[in-house]
Parts: structure tokens; sequence; C-alpha cells
């Protein structure tokens, strides 16, 4: 009988170590969309067999086995890359380039199979510059790259772009196709071009560790796994270009906000609000990663950016010893500066949210009032929630609920729709706010 935990195994190896299995393929190969399809149908592949023989010893050395296994037998039909066919066949040994079944005896243990993570011409760090190419666009290439890196599926990414599912596999393939048309090397770029490359490769791991530190959809609120890969992906950048003080920015900002996981989730795994939290079980070490990157930053006398204002923020939090003792005003300010950089509903709806702890929940609501006037954040669980609470603050508890109504039916994540239910519940029997025009 089939082992259902070997299909739980494919899907715990697939996302740890998708990246790197596709970046590894990439590299021998040098054909990033081949490397992916290599990585799929090494997938596949694991999907019938783990469950069926049991999960192998090393399981990613398996995948990466198969995958170039499978490349062989692609090279062997396109009948044109001869002497690297030669080569790859070489390495794997008499008889192991026909199917992707194991050589007799245990997989290797060498360099072959296995590779150093945190090396500064890390495989990921090139697939992540591979798939922010400047042939390709913005979207495409963060769209990308949030699969093929982050291991997000369709469905997650469409929720962080707040598109629809469709769209982002349009974008994906159109990607894949550009690049294999346009002959891309699987590498670092050189010194020369990191720069014009860096800002959508910041954006990526920016965007990775927000659907890490607040998931979008599912029953966990965080997940670690994209949030630390992000983390090691942004130290291994900083080591690459030491001199950017963005890079440094980002890398403040996601310590300082990992710093606070500890204390994100409770015993049941629903979230801790920051109001709750236990101060006690913030990751110090973390804390002081994260200001000794800001630093670093702030020393470059270019001023902070988008990611440096972020972590500007995120210090303030991290060194103030209760909410109360926050410096609001210092964090209203920063969202001023964050937003004249990079204007964003999102920005202000953060700056309402200051506002309200610095001077009051009616300041804070005109600012709601005015996005909400704008057609903002429509389909997004974040404006309802905010405006709920302000609501609730200033006593108006009927259009509190209907505004956490709201919020309740846009949230996708199970944990944080429980929280959202349980304000409901406090408000009591308030009755329901009238439509716009009733009566």
């Amino acid at each position: 009988m089939a082992d259902p935990t070997g299909r739980d195994a494919v899907a715990a190896v697939w996302r740890i170590e998708s990246a790197r299995i596709v970046g590894a393929l990439a590299r021998w190969t040098g054909d990033f969309a081949l490397a992916e399809d290599l990585a799929q149908e090494a997938l596949a592949e694991a999907l019938v067999t783990w469950p069926r023989d049991g999960v192998p010893r090393h399981p990613a050395g398996w995948l990466l086995t198969v995958g170039r296994r499978r490349a062989i037998d692609a090279f062997r039909r396109r009948r044109a890359l001869d002497e690297r066919y030669a080569a790859l066949a070489h390495e794997l040994g008499e008889g192991g380039t026909v199917t992707g079944a194991g050589p007799p005896g245990p997989l290797p243990d060498g360099d072959g199979v296995l590779w150093d993570p945190d090396r500064v011409d890390d495989d990921v760090l090139a697939l992540m510059f591979v798939s922010c190419h400047p042939v390709l666009s913005r979207e495409a290439g963060v769209a990308l790259t949030l699969r093929v890196v982050g291991g997000l599926t369709s469905d997650e990414i469409a929720r962080v772009f707040l598109v629809p599912t469709a769209t982002v596999q349009a974008r994906i393939t159109r990607a894949k196709k550009t690049l294999r048309a346009s002959g891309v090397p699987f590498a670092v770029p050189p010194a020369g071009e990191r720069r014009e490359r860096l800002g959508p490769v910041l954006n990526v791991l920016y965007l990775i560790f927000t659907e890490g530190s607040s998931a979008g959809a599912g029953d966990a609120v965080l997940r670690l796994d994209l949030a630390s890969e992000a983390q090691r992906l942004a130290r291994v950048l900083s080591r690459l270009v030491p001199d950017e003080p963005e890079v440094h920015g980002l890398l403040a900002l996601l310590e300082l906000t990992a710093a606070r996981f500890p204390a994100r989730v409770g015993p049941d795994g629903d979230p801790v609000l920051l109001e709750r939290q236990d101060r006690g079980r913030w990751d110090r070490s973390a804390v002081r990663r994260g200001r000794a990157a800001l630093a670093r930053a702030a020393r470059s006398g270019r001023g902070l950016g988008f990611y440096g204002l972020q972590a500007a923020i995120a210090e303030c939090h991290a060194v103030a010893p209760s909410v109360e003792a926050t410096d609001w005003e210092r964090i209203v300010l920063l969202y001023e500066a964050l937003g004249s950089l990079a204007p964003s509903p999102v920005v202000d709806l953060n700056r309402a949210v200051a506002l309200s702890m610095a001077r009051g929940p009616a300041e804070a609501l005109a600012v709601v009032d005015g996005l909400v006037a704008g057609g903002a954040l429509a389909h997004s669980r974040l404006l309802p929630a905010v405006r709920g609470e302000l609501l609730t603050r200033l006593g108006r508890l009927a259009e509190a609920r209907g505004e956490l109504e709201r919020a309740v039916a846009l949230c996708g994540n199970g944990r944080e729709r429980t929280v959202l239910e349980r304000k409901l519940a406090d408000l009591g029997d308030a009755p329901a706010a009238p439509e716009p025009g009733a009566g």
C-alpha cells in the first residue's frame, strides 16, 4: 500500500529546496526554462516513487539526480549538446542516463549533489538575478522569481499582487519564453550590471518576506520557510553588494520584523496583536543585527530609502518597552517621508494607524475615509479592519460591526479571520449599520 507520508515529504522538501534545485539545474544546463521543467518532472516522479518505495535518505539529492538524468535525456533528444551531454553522463556513471530510476547503492554525498547554501555565488541568488533580468517587465520578473525562488503557487502570487491567478500564470509563461529567446546566461551579473538589476531583486525579497511574515491564506499566521529564505538571501546579497545602502536597509527591515516572530503567535496558533505581545520573547539578537544593518545604511550619507525608512519604523517598535511608550510621533513622520518617496494606499493606511496612537482615532479616521472615498484597497481586508477598529474606539459600534464583517468576508487567512471574528463578538449586540442611502 502507498505511504501517504511520502506525498507529505515531497511537499515539504519541495517547499524548502525547490529554488536550490532549480538553481542547480539551471547552472548545469545553462537553460532557465528547461531547468524548471526538469525540476517539475523530478517532482512528478517523486510523487509516484516516494509513497510507494519510501522517502530517500537524501531527498533533495534524489530530486537533483533525477533532474540531471532528465536533462541528459533532453540533450539526447535535441542532438545538439554532445559535449555537455558527455560531461554530465561521465559524472553520473554508466547506466544512469536511461531512466529516472536511481543507480544501485546509496546516493552520493559529494559535491555533485550537495552544495554550500551560503556561498556568495549562491545558485539561488543567480536564479534571482536571471529572473529579474532587464529584458523582463518588473511585474513579470517579480512574479517569476516568487514562483521559482520563493516557491509560491500562482494563487499565492495573485494574492500578493491583488490580481487574477490567470494574469500571474500568463506573466510567468511570457517571462520564461522571453528569457529563453533572449539567451540570458545563468550567472550572478558582473559588478557593473548589478546596480541596474538590484531594485527588482530587493523587491522580490521584500515580497517573499511579506508573504512569510503575514500569510495571505491558509491556517498559519507565519510562513517561516519563506521569511527565513528571504533573510538568508538578503544576507548573501549584503555581502555581494556591500556598498548599496538599500540592501542593508532591507536586511535591517527583515531582521527587525522577524525579531517579533516568537511573540507573534499564541499557543493556540492564533496571531497575537502588538499590544498583547510579550516583548520579553522578542529575539534581541535579531534586533541587534537589524539595528546594525540600519546604521550601516544610514552611514552611506545618501539618506534612507524605501526599505530603510520601513526599517527605521520597525526600530521604533523594537526599542520601545511598550505600545504606550512607543515614539508614535516619530513613526508618523517616518510614514510621511515614506509616502513622499513611494506613495501608496498601504503606506497611508499605516500612517493612519500611527496617527490614531499619537493623536487619537478621529484624525486617523479622516485619513482612512479619504482612502475609502478614493476606492483604494477595495479588495483588501486591511482597510475595513482598521476602519472598524477606529470606529470602535470612537464608540460608533454599529458602523464598526459593518466594517469588521466586511473584513472577515475579505480575509483569506483562517487565523486572522478568527481574530477579526473575536473583535466582532466583543462588540456585543450592537445593531448593524444601515446601508448607504437606506432610510
